[in-house]
């Protein structure tokens, strides 16, 4: 077997997925870009991010004490914590609501503030022996109103422990932008309130359509927004995880690996050196043992160290963890099948459909997030960016004849749609998946325009 057939051999048998439903992530997938140092602060209360940076993994990371320890060497504030879920991705009815607890709310004209105390409550009470109703949430939130003097005791009771809680995937307690703007206003009221009481923290993950909404809208939110941080990854920090991710394969495969990225034994994990950690030429070079150094023939094509990361951009220039891992996984699958004499690991060619995976991946992912979205950009499928406005209109018009209020949304529909068109354009431009050019033209990423099906002049091609 040629090396680069046992290198694509490793980077298959590495664990590159990057979803997470709530469980603990494995010790050798945890790596921390510096820009992501503030966010896991105790006093950074709200980190705002989009699909797939991480809000998730985080969230699971610090429940886990063993991953906790491994962070301590650079964040000491989080020795010794004790970590609580408030809400998640994950059921678990005993310890926060799930969305209908949130409709009878709603329908019996309550508070989520007061529901969202009564997470908080029922975290401490349990922490501390103490009982108080937990039958059902309602019987919570009614001993909060009716004994507010027991309920203020029980928070400023002197404790021996340290406690955070946090708080991820909001967007799962309401399909109406209206209430989950009160959920998460009423979250952010009680994450104020938290903050008068010694050794309780919370954190709260948004993305950044929520945060941009009137989420903030109360007295002192500002005491919370100066707290913000946002997890953001550069090009050297998903080059860097990659490689963390690589190391870690099982048994002879990270091995491998090993041999071309500098990396240090800690414990029963492997960390990478701090010269992979930057862009440094020691991890262009990495990344071009893995690669080959053009994109093509020559350097006319582009360099993949840079390629693979730049094509994978949403329209605010932004790459997902998850989008380059999908990318590198699928290129290294695509060269098994189709170029397995290759001088290198990943052929040029795989890894341009390593992009066309990873976009049909985001595209599906946008579709659970927001499912007006698939049917607006669809619509669109043939053009060629960047295009002119008025033919995206006049194809939004042709296949919407009644407007943008025509389109069907089971959750989360369109934020500006009684703007018509031009609120739809200004929508998807805040989602990343829309560009507006210098000349007044729109563009859509190569993230996005790949899975919806629209072509470029030299760009990659959309799977027929």
């Amino acid at each position: 077997m040629t090396q680069p057939q046992q290198l694509r051999e490793a980077i298959l048998a590495a664990p590159l997925e990057t979803s997470n439903f709530g469980e603990i992530p494995q010790p050798g997938t945890l790596y921390l870009p510096p820009s992501h140092l503030k966010a896991l602060r105790l006093d950074a209360h709200i980190v705002v991010g989009g699909r797939g940076v991480g809000k998730s993994f985080w969230t699971a990371a610090l429940q886990s004490e063993p991953l906790r320890h491994q962070l301590g060497t650079v964040s000491s504030e989080l020795q010794g914590i004790e970590v609580f879920a408030g809400f998640s991705s994950a059921e678990a009815i005993d310890s926060y609501p799930n969305g209908d607890v949130f409709v009878t709310l709603f329908a019996e004209n309550g508070d989520p503030y007061d529901l969202w105390r009564a997470v908080v409550l029922r975290w401490v009470a349990r922490r501390t022996g103490e009982d108080i109703p937990i039958e059902s949430w309602q019987s919570t939130v009614r001993w909060l109103k009716s004994n507010p003097e027991a309920a203020a005791r029980l928070m400023q009771r002197q404790r021996d422990w340290r406690g955070l809680i946090l708080f991820d995937a909001l967007d799962r307690t309401s399909s109406e932008w209206q209430r989950m703007d009160e959920i998460v206003r009423g979250l952010l009221r009680t994450i104020l309130w938290l903050k008068t009481f010694p050794g309780l923290y919370a954190k709260i993950f948004l993305r950044e359509d929520q945060a941009e909404r009137t989420v903030f809208n109360f007295p002192d939110a500002s005491k919370l927004t100066a707290t913000k941080a946002e997890l953001t990854w550069a090009r050297h920090d998903l080059h860097g995880l990659l490689w963390q991710r690589l190391i870690n394969a099982p048994d002879i495969y990270g091995e491998r690996m090993r041999n071309i990225c500098p990396s240090v034994e800690l414990g029963d994990v492997w960390r990478v050196a701090q010269d992979m950690k930057s862009e440094s030429e020691a991890q262009k070079k990495a990344f071009e043992t893995l690669a080959g150094p053009w994109m093509g023939r020559d350097k006319r094509r582009g360099v993949p160290y840079t390629w693979s990361v730049g094509h994978l951009a949403d329209g605010r220039g932004q790459t997902s963890p998850r989008s380059f891992l999908a990318a590198i996984r699928q290129a290294a699958e695509d060269s098994t099948e189709r170029h397995s004499q290759h001088d290198y690991a990943l052929h040029f060619e795989s890894i341009k459909r390593g992009i066309q995976k990873a976009s049909e991946i985001r595209v599906q992912e946008i579709a659970e997030d927001y499912p007006w979205v698939p049917d607006v950009l669809s619509a669109l499928s043939g053009m060629n960016v960047p295009v002119e406005f008025e033919s995206v209109k006049k194809k939004w018009e042709e296949q919407f004849p009644s407007g943008p209020q025509s389109i069907s949304s089971t959750r989360l529909p369109a934020q500006h749609i009684a703007s018509g068109w031009d609120g739809m354009r200004e929508d998807l431009r805040r989602l990343g998946l829309l560009e507006n050019k210098k000349d007044g033209r729109i563009d859509m990423p190569d993230l996005y325009r790949v899975g919806f099906g629209l072509g470029r002049k030299g760009g990659v091609k959309p799977r027929n």
